[in-house]
């Protein structure tokens, strides 16, 4: 390093008295460029309504995000898989690097230690899974879904995980068999249930114990309207036990009162239907039904065996389910002769020479509407421009105070038979002017007289 002459060295005290003022100023300039340069990067301080207004803009965006992604997941859904849609080639990924070290936003890069390190651009997209979406004027409608255990309620009873699962894969169908089925499980919750320390029975055992069961339950399929009027009976006995009777007393008459309800609404009911229904089967009759029903084969087994009628019987089938195959050779079997049919294809041709249309409901609603498996309404309105009388069986509760005049109102969508483009609904809903007797154990009303059963089954309580 070379040094200057002495002679040419600068020395402090023979500067002139003006050069430590710029230089001062000089500092000072700097130090107010500094601060003005570092003002910016510190955030404003935001009044109330400018936060507010800001918390309302970040919500908006991130609704717009998740709004974007389902619209992408769907439009993967509905397209075929191709190998575009699966992911990009390997070719196309050594392409998409190199480009990405040109325009120096690479999304891999290799570190020191060779492992990648991933950058903080924007991710690759993953293809979600191909499922089909509702949509949206029918998200209202539920579907059965297969929940597992793990993502269950710890406090689920074994036996209602049990029962969920057979719900969700239509094991258990039937609504008064899913009912009995609720019930009973239900029986065994209140066995294994002790009251905690400083609670009632009264006061702890609906909110801690029965709602998680019933959540599971309708997570996994929607509850029919049966189980709806079962489990708000079923709380009301639980809120009148007299917080001073022992608890196995009160478990006690929860587990009878629970015996007679199944004994009195779902037994005994099925039983007098059966009878009634049966009386209305002549000899020479051609009886249609429609699918398979648990009381509709009990009622034509006792019409031919206990009554002793001579029929015949056609059953046209569900083309989807193919459950009227049951009921065409279990009546076969006991030697009723039986004409079967997989779909409703000449269905109007079918309607010649029958005599009586018998149909079960899942529900019949208030203003006499008919909530049963989807087809009912076809085969009724059929029946009907032919004037051959349409039966409905049904169970008491399996009534519900609300009113439908639609389809669409109140039912559920078929998990297995959906797709992107269209999805099948399980139900549909009958007009009460397609109808001509609902016969239940309070006795064999018109469809318009269905709240008069309502009444009757009010009194009785």
């Amino acid at each position: 390093m070379s040094t200057a002459p002495n002679g040419s060295a600068p020395e402090p005290a023979s500067q002139p008295a003006g050069k430590p003022e710029k230089a001062q100023v000089s500092a000072n300039n700097d130090k107010n460029a500094k601060n003005e340069s570092s003002e910016p990067s510190k955030p404003a301080k935001l009044s109330g309504a400018e936060l507010k207004a800001k918390a309302k803009a970040e919500k908006a965006a991130r609704r717009a995000q998740a709004k974007a992604s389902k619209e992408v997941a769907k439009g993967e859904a509905a397209v075929s898989s191709t190998p575009g849609q699966l992911g990009p080639s390997a070719g196309e990924v050594k392409g998409g690097k190199a480009k990405g070290k040109q325009d120096g936003g690479a999304s891999t890069a290799q570190g020191a230690a060779g492992r990648p390190v991933v950058s903080k651009g924007p991710a690759p997209s993953v293809p979600a899974e191909p499922k089909f979406t509702i949509p949206e004027c029918f998200s209202h409608l539920s579907m059965a879904r297969r929940l597992p255990i793990t993502q269950a309620d710890k406090d689920v009873h074994p036996t209602v995980l049990a029962l969920g699962q057979q719900m969700a894969t239509f094991t258990i169908d039937e609504s008064i068999t899913r009912l009995k089925a609720t019930l009973l499980a239900f029986k065994k919750v209140i066995d294994s249930y002790t009251t905690p320390p400083g609670n009632t029975l009264a006061r702890h055992l609906t909110p801690h114990v029965l709602n998680p069961q019933i959540d599971y339950l309708t997570a996994c399929r929607p509850m029919c309207f049966s189980m709806g009027n079962a489990i708000r009976w079923l709380k009301l006995q639980v809120s009148k036990i007299d917080p001073d009777v022992p608890e196995l007393e009160a478990k006690k008459q929860l587990c009878t009162s629970i015996d007679t309800f199944i004994q009195e609404r779902i037994s005994m009911a099925d039983l007098v239907i059966t009878e009634k229904a049966a009386e209305k089967i002549q000899d020479g009759d051609v009886v249609l039904t429609f699918g398979w029903s648990t009381i509709i084969e009990r009622t034509l087994l006792q019409a031919y065996l206990i009554t002793e009628r001579k029929f015949s019987v056609i059953v046209v089938d569900d083309p989807y389910e193919k459950k009227g195959q049951v009921l065409a050779k279990n009546l076969t079997t006991q030697g009723i002769r039986v004409s079967y049919y997989g779909d409703f294809g000449g269905l109007r041709w079918h309607l010649k020479g029958v005599t009586k249309v018998l149909v079960s409901a899942e529900s019949m609603f208030n203003n006499g509407s008919m909530y049963a498996r989807s087809g009912t309404c076809d085969l009724a309105i059929a029946a009907k421009q032919l004037d051959i009388p349409v039966l409905v069986l049904c169970e008491t509760v399996n009534i519900t105070e609300r009113v439908s005049t639609d389809s669409l109102t109140y039912n559920e969508i078929d998990p297995e038979r959906s797709s992107g483009a269209a999805f099948r609904l399980l139900y549909d809903t009958t007009p009460d002017k397609y109808l001509s007797l609902v016969i239940s154990e309070l006795g064999t009303v018109q469809p318009t007289s269905v709240p008069d059963l309502l009444r009757k089954l009010e009194e009785s309580n």
